[in-house]
């Protein structure tokens, strides 16, 4: 099987600022948010954990499976989406023509990204490497795999897992510290 899911909430998100790879770690709410999914999901089997490295996601992770014996793995290809200029602005949706706005709504029209920031095919190229070369063997062992990441790492990917086209990128809603199963058997989405 295999599982993703998102880190619990920090403050930048309680604020609506665009995170990416500023490293802001979980607030209270964040951690009881993996404290609860620790429980929800304590009879669900993991053989390991691959996570971001970024704090939010490796709190959450380590908050999530606390007390199991369940190995977790930092992989640079699972850090967030790069927003470049436009990490830390805060409700960019209030700001008409805001460009990075359109990786949001129309994401199939995000083709240039927006200074310092970083392109869907590049963060699809990392995260279909990180599938090949880890996930999809670990399933072929009959592995249970987990990944703990963030909102546009995640959904790109689903929409890898899942075949989903581009304007598709957000369908799935990635809410946080809730699981969702992409793979029930080592050749199936679900």
């Amino acid at each position: 099987m295999l599982y993703i899911i998102r880190h619990g909430k920090t403050d930048w998100n309680k604020l609506k600022k665009l995170q990416g790879r500023s490293d802001i770690p979980l607030n209270e709410e964040g951690r009881k948010m993996a404290e609860e999914a620790r429980e929800e999901y304590k009879d669900i089997h993991f053989d390991v954990c691959y996570c971001s490295p970024m704090i939010r996601a490796r709190e959450t992770a380590e908050i999530l499976l606390k007390g199991r014996d369940v190995p977790i793995i930092f992989d640079e290809r699972l850090v967030e989406m790069g927003f470049g200029i436009y990490e830390g602005i805060q409700e960019s949706f209030q700001i008409p023509d805001c460009p990075v706005n359109v990786f949001f709504w129309t994401p199939e029209k995000y083709t240039t990204p927006v200074e310092g920031g970083e392109s869907l095919d590049e963060l699809f190229a990392r995260t279909g490497a990180f599938l090949e070369e880890c996930v999809y063997p670990k399933l072929k062992e009959g592995k249970d795999v987990l990944i703990v990441g963030h909102g546009a790492m995640n959904s790109s990917i689903v929409c890898q897992v899942k075949n989903r086209p581009v304007s598709e990128f957000w369908a799935e809603g990635i809410p946080n510290c809730k699981l969702q199963t992409l793979i029930d058997t080592a050749n199936r989405a679900n």
